[in-house]
Formats: C-alpha cells, structure tokens, sequence
C-alpha cells in the first residue's frame, strides 16, 4: 500500500493520500490550507487518480481545500453528521473571534457530501476504513483505521486527526471541545489498539500507540476502556 502526504499551509495539517500503489485510485484524508498545488503535484508524481476525501473533524485547517478539490474531480466528500455544518460555516468550529480572522472568504458544502457512520466501516480505492467516533475536539471526530500488509503480518494505520498526537492530545477550548471527553474518546478507541498501531496524526510526526501509552504524559493512568484519568476525572 501507498501512504504518502505533506504538511500543508500556516497551520501545518497533515494532508494524507493512501491507495494500493502507485497507478491506481486513492483517496485524499485532511486538505488543508494551500493543499491544492502539492496535493495535485503528488498525485501526478504517483499517478494517482482520487475517488474520494475523508475528513478527521470540520475544523477549518482540515477542511479548507475539501470543496474545490471535491468538485474539481466530481469526488464525494465524507465527515461525521456532528461536523458537517462547518463546511460552509467553520465559525462553528472556530468561534467568531477566529473566524474574524478570514476576512471576506467564504466557504461553501462540496457537491456531494457523505456522512460517516460510528462503527461503519467504508470501502473506498480498495481500501477498507474503519470508523471510530471519537468526540471531545470536536463533537464529529472520528478516527480512521486501516490494515497494511507488513513483513510479521497486517499492521493497523490509524489517521487520528486531532484526537492524538506525538506526546500530546488534541485542543479542547473551541466550541465544541470537551477535555474528560476527548480522555474516553481516547481509552475507547485508541487505546485498545496493538502497540505497533502506526499513528498518523493530524499534525506533526507519526508516532504509535505503544510510543505514546509509555511516554505521552495526558495518557499517564489512561487505561484501555476507562472513562477518567487521575488528572481529568470529575
């Protein structure tokens, strides 16, 4: 399998692309901000014909090139429900302070959006995803995983967006965020996960899940299925 991408714009959000191998279909995870020039320089470098983008979460950084992108190929888009409205109004995501900041863009809903469903795996480019709900940085975050073929056996690749990063967690103060809840979000559907579980995060360097239950101080007495930590329980 192919799994490539770049860090794209101010913010610097992962954009992913994950197909069978080069010459075939693929599907496009998180265009963010001037992700557009680079992301099409890949897919020519690959040939790489895209079929869809699947989105982590609705914030802006994520999101900003999904609608051009989308309907420049005739491609759907996929988000949670929770999410969606943030296509057209990331102000949701963002508040208005933030959002102050955009000044006079405008931002509309790609042609075709479809909604991802928790536990609901898809298919696309030949590629199966799972999908985990995984709420607490936004109320649609979900996390994707996929199985790639390794020399031991299958290793499971999780696009984690927002929810997990190397030695940290995802914000929680922007509408919608809730910190005890991102917490279960991780003990539920992270954690539970093989420690060799390759984790591509929405910003900054892979890491794995076994890497970060050992050394990332918010998982510090986060167990697999548990609801509180001694740092965030109520």
């Amino acid at each position: 399998m192919l799994i490539t991408g770049f860090p794209a714009g101010a913010f610097q959000t992962n954009c992913y692309v994950l197909a069978d191998g080069p010459g075939s279909d693929a599907v496009v995870v998180d265009p963010g901000q001037e992700a557009i020039a680079p992301l099409e320089q890949l897919l020519a470098e690959h040939r790489l014909n895209p079929v869809a983008i699947l989105l982590t979460h609705g914030h802006l950084d994520h999101t900003w090139t999904a609608q051009p992108l989308a309907d420049e190929y005739g491609i759907p888009v996929y988000i949670h429900a929770a999410d969606r409205p943030m296509l057209a109004d990331p102000s949701i995501g963002i508040g208005a302070g933030l959002a102050a900041m955009l000044g006079d863009e405008t931002f509309t809903e790609p042609g075709k959006v479809v909604e991802f469903g928790d536990r609901e795996p898809v298919t696309l480019a030949g590629i199966t995803f799972g999908v985990d709900l995984a709420p607490g940085h936004t109320q649609g975050s979900v996390v994707l995983t996929t199985h790639v073929p390794g020399p031991d056996g299958d290793v499971t690749v999780a696009l984690a967006g927002d929810v997990l990063f190397q030695g940290s967690i995802g914000r929680t103060d922007l509408p919608g965020g809730d910190h005890q809840q991102l917490l279960t979000s991780i003990a539920e559907r992270l954690l539970p996960l093989p420690d060799d579980t390759v984790v591509l995060p929405g910003h900054g360097p892979t890491t794995t899940i076994g890497q970060e239950r050992a050394t990332n101080p918010f998982l510090q007495g986060l167990a697999p299925g548990s609801h509180t930590t001694e740092r965030g329980s109520k």
